[in-house]
């Protein structure tokens, strides 16, 4: 994986660190309730004979959810680069001009 992308493009067996959670209100809210949260390590574990549900790998448990919802969780496929994405959010934030 070079560079980022959405946890419904990976493949069985791959993994990645969760960047970013989108979605709205309470759909964003149930995500990040179940444990889908930035930091995060995901693995793909299974995927249903017609593609959807994806059955993830996550904090030492399987969890099942569908292919839309994968579609609003941002990955990158490895810590370092998780580190490097944050500390450049950090870094504009800095430069951002306060009003």
């Amino acid at each position: 994986m070079k560079e980022n992308r959405t946890l419904d493009k990976l493949k069985v067996k791959e993994s990645g660190i969760i960047i970013s959670v989108g979605g709205e209100g309470a759909l964003r809210r149930r995500l990040l309730d179940m444990g889908l949260t930035p930091g995060t390590k995901v693995m793909v574990r299974k995927v249903a004979p017609l593609g959807d549900p994806i059955e993830i790998f996550l904090r030492s448990f399987e969890l099942t959810i569908r292919k839309e919802d994968a579609k609003k969780i941002t990955i990158c496929d490895s810590l370092d680069n998780y580190h490097n994405i944050i500390n450049r959010k950090e870094e504009n934030k800095c430069h951002e001009p306060s009003l």
